[in-house]
């Protein structure tokens, strides 16, 4: 990069300040390129709890019995949830079952210990406001849905995974995963997407401490 960069000086010494600038900032627009596309393909994830929650005795679980969870869409007039929904719910679904029952914990449909939600939520911009709209707040944790230093968000298509886990209609535990996501790629890096979503999430519960 270093060697480019002399290159370029170079070959515009006798070139007009114009044209010295757009090579200039050309150049920088490379490097920077170059140190943030390793990780522009990722997922990022935080999760939150009730620290009043004793986790140590959940052993059981269930989806949500008024549905297992909701597609959110704030991009075009056009957007239909319900198609998203279809595609998407059957992946999430598989991908969560398999996770807790990794970790031993049982899926049951008798008196769970914490009921399960999923909410996968497509916005264009940042989505801090899309966020606060459609999940429910948390007032009893003394804190917003999401703190204000992760709520800000690069322009593009985005994608936001949030599992929320309750008790007795109560939320004690809700992740956040959060990725660049397009819905017109091919099915296969779509799923792979959603399961590394719902894999690191699930690393967080139950949370430590």
């Amino acid at each position: 990069m270093k060697d480019m960069f002399r290159k370029t000086a170079r070959a515009s010494d006798s070139r007009p300040w114009g044209v010295k600038l757009a090579l200039l900032l050309w150049v920088l627009q490379m490097v920077a390129f170059s140190v943030a596309r390793p990780g522009a393909a990722g997922v990022d994830t935080r999760a939150e709890h009730d620290k009043k929650f004793d986790f140590a005795k959940v052993r059981t679980w269930a989806w949500n019995p008024m549905g297992p969870g909701q597609v959110k869409m704030a991009r075009t007039p056009d957007d239909d949830p319900e198609a998203v929904r279809q595609r998407a719910e059957p992946i999430i679904k598989e991908s969560v079952e398999a996770e807790l029952a990794r970790r031993k914990f049982q899926l049951t449909t008798a008196n769970p210990d914490l009921t399960l939600t999923y909410y996968l939520l497509l916005t264009v911009g940042t989505s801090s406001q899309t966020l606060g709209q459609f999940l429910p707040p948390v007032a009893e944790w003394g804190l917003p849905p999401f703190t204000p230093q992760t709520q800000s968000l690069s322009v593009a298509e985005r994608g936001s995974l949030v599992l929320d886990l309750s008790s007795n209609d109560r939320v004690v535990w809700r992740g956040i995963a959060q990725a660049k996501i397009d819905w017109e790629d091919d099915n296969a890096r779509r799923t792979a997407l959603l399961r590394e979503a719902v894999r690191d999430l699930l690393k967080r519960f139950p949370p430590k401490g």
